[in-house]
């Protein structure tokens, strides 16, 4: 993963996410239930580190922004 830049984290409630997962259907999965719910950057494919298990994926979230309600577990996700 590239380095963080400072924008993306420059006030509070703007989050880096980087996810680590099995596969890219989970990777995705997991994106748009944090869509769901808070504005986020779209993704469109995720990576791949040699030598690591998975793939990754980089998403930039606002908290400040609620889109969706709550989710079925203690309103996450």
């Amino acid at each position: 993963m590239e380095a963080i830049n400072e924008v993306h984290v420059s006030e509070p409630s703007l989050v880096v996410i980087d996810v680590a997962a099995a596969d890219d259907e989970t990777a995705f999965t997991f994106h748009a239930a944090l869509a769901a719910r808070w504005a986020t950057t779209s993704v469109e494919r995720t990576t791949r580190d040699a030598g690591q298990p998975g793939v990754r994926l980089r998403c930039y979230l606002d908290l400040r922004q609620p889109t969706g309600t709550p989710g079925p577990r203690n309103g996450l996700c």
